[in-house]
C-alpha cells in the first residue's frame, strides 16, 4: 500500500502566533487584573482580518511558567527556509503587548520585520529542551508549539 501525503501537509505556513494557555498563562489566579480571554480574542480577530497570513494556535504550559503570559511567534515557512527562528515573548499581560505581537506578525514576524524595540522587552528564552542528562522539561512534539508536560517556575 502506498502512502499519500495530503496536500496541506505542503503547503505554506503562514506566521503563527501560539498562545499559551496551560498551568499558569491565562489564568486569572496568577494575573487576575488581566482579561486573557479577550487577548485571546483579539489574537483570532487580528488572524481571521489577515486574509490566511496570519494563525493562531493554542498550546498547554509551554515552560517558562514564571513569565506568563507567553507568546511564541512562529516564521512563516519561507523564513523558516532562510534561517529564521521562532521568537518567544512573556509578560504578554496587557493590550499594549498584544497590539505589538500583533502588529510584528502582520508586518511578517522572524525573520521578515525588524523586531520592535519595545517589544524586544518581552522576549524570553525557550525553556531548553529535555536531554539524556535529564536536564530541562519533559517535551511532547518538536519546534516552539510543542507542549510540556511539566510545570515550571512556580
Amino acid at each position: 500500500m502506498t502512502w499519500i501525503r495530503p496536500i496541506a501537509a505542503h503547503a505554506e505556513r503562514p506566521c503563527t502566533l501560539v498562545v499559551c494557555r496551560g498551568c499558569c498563562c491565562g489564568d486569572p489566579r496568577k494575573n487576575p487584573g488581566t482579561d486573557h480571554a479577550g487577548q485571546l480574542a483579539r489574537l483570532r480577530e487580528a488572524a481571521a482580518a489577515s486574509g490566511g497570513r496570519l494563525a493562531v494556535r493554542t498550546s498547554d504550559c509551554l515552560g517558562p511558567c514564571a513569565q506568563a503570559n507567553v507568546i511564541v511567534v512562529q516564521p512563516t515557512t519561507e523564513a523558516r527556509r532562510r534561517g529564521a527562528r521562532a521568537a518567544w515573548f512573556g509578560w504578554a499581560l496587557d493590550d499594549t503587548a498584544t497590539d505589538e505581537v500583533i502588529a510584528w506578525a502582520e508586518a511578517g514576524g522572524p525573520g521578515v520585520a525588524p523586531l520592535p524595540a519595545t517589544l524586544d522587552l518581552h522576549r524570553v528564552d525557550p525553556p531548553a529542551p529535555a536531554g539524556p542528562a535529564g536536564g530541562g522539561r519533559k517535551a511532547k512534539g518538536g519546534a516552539a508549539g510543542r507542549r510540556g508536560s511539566g510545570r515550571r517556575g512556580r
